[in-house]
């Protein structure tokens, strides 16, 4: 936005570029695409489902789930 000369965000701009509302499910969008995939909650989980990602031919799609954040900032 800056680019753009915008200095302020309004609400209903903020609201446009933000991607977690309403909350999509990746793994379902990437198996709509023919794509592997899986949800990772955890450090744990994705590490698991990283080395599964590496160790096949094609393409995989990583979720990983990130905890809120609490800034304003976006």
């Amino acid at each position: 936005m800056a680019r753009f000369g915008v200095i302020q965000i309004g609400a209903n701009a903020r609201k446009m570029l933000n991607l977690d509302k309403p909350a999509l499910d990746w793994c379902s969008l990437g198996a709509g695409l023919g794509i592997k995939s899986g949800r990772a909650e955890t450090s744990e989980d994705f590490v698991k489902l990283l080395r599964a990602a590496l160790a096949r031919t094609g393409p995989f799609l990583v979720e990983a789930v990130m905890p809120q954040s609490d800034s304003s900032d976006g």
